[in-house]
């Protein structure tokens, strides 16, 4: 009997046909309930859309609003395979430095001269290419300083079409990372990047020619401002040729950024403003 009474409470509870009560709720009390939830959620959902509206008018398309980066940027070296910071050969063996080669001219397509007089500017040379906006009124979209690929002479490729690197006289080519609004170098001094052996094999490296001379970045390439404003944006790079390096033998080498304004190394990145790589020219010979 107590089973039956339960089971006749649980119909109850769901359909009272008395008190015309669902769930113990009349039809009127349901309605004034999904009513409220519908008005509620509708309120939240305006209150979210008018906040992201109000925060989207304080962005702008081509500038980030705030940016969150190390006060130095970091330096990228050509060519690299996967994450892997390390260039190792045999002289001999073609299969083993090919795929350097082939990595170096997809990488400078874009710098061929023909396509940068086609994208961009002849620039000023040793001087800042300042492209401010007029108040409200936007420069945009802002234009690039050419970089050919004829600066980069003997690691051009245009000439060598190996890169040296069928004789054991490999060319890196190293880029300075973008950084929105950096300018480099300060007083008309451009950044240069020097490389050089890590203590135990400074014996090793031997001799090293820089293209441009000097290993500079040009100032005509600074300020960045940003991807959307400077769509055809042409990162100027620094080749460096090793001419008569150890065979044989594993070199670990760094490379770092001088400029007046621009700290080598912080506590917070012990590598901004450089970068390093095991390279190992091996020969049969």
């Amino acid at each position: 009997m107590a089973k039956d009474g339960e089971k006749s409470e649980w119909k109850e509870f769901l359909w009272n046909p008395r008190t015309r009560e669902f769930l113990g709720r009349t039809a009127s009390s349901w309605g004034l309930i999904i009513l409220f939830y519908i008005v509620f959620y509708l309120f939240l959902g305006g209150l979210f859309a008018l906040t992201m509206y109000i925060m989207l008018q304080t962005l702008d398309d081509h500038k980030p609003t705030w940016q969150d980066r190390l006060s130095t940027p970091g330096l990228v070296i050509r060519p690299r395979q996967d994450e892997a910071f390390e260039i190792v050969y045999t002289i001999q063996n073609t299969e083993s430095w090919d795929m350097y080669a082939q990595a170096l001219d997809k990488f400078l397509s874009p710098y061929n001269d023909s396509i940068q007089a086609q994208k961009n500017h002849e620039c000023t040379a040793d001087q800042y290419f300042l492209q401010e906006d007029s108040g409200d009124v936007k420069n945009n979209p802002k234009r690039s300083c050419q970089f050919n690929r004829t600066i980069l002479e003997a690691c051009s490729g245009l000439h060598d079409r190996y890169y040296g690197y069928q004789e054991g006289k490999p060319c890196i080519i190293i880029k300075l990372n973008r950084v929105i609004g950096l300018m480099p170098g300060k007083d008309g001094q451009a950044p240069s990047v020097t490389c050089g052996a890590k203590r135990d094999d400074s014996d090793k490296i031997g001799e090293m020619i820089y293209f441009p001379s000097n290993g500079t970045f040009d100032l005509m390439y600074y300020p960045y401002y940003g991807k959307k404003a400077q769509v055809n944006y042409s990162q100027p790079l620094v080749a460096v040729k090793f001419l008569n390096i150890t065979v044989n033998q594993d070199i670990n080498i760094e490379c770092k950024i001088h400029a007046n304004n621009i700290p080598t190394g912080s506590e917070r990145d012990k590598f901004a403003g450089r970068v390093s790589f095991k390279l190992r020219i091996n020969s049969q010979n």
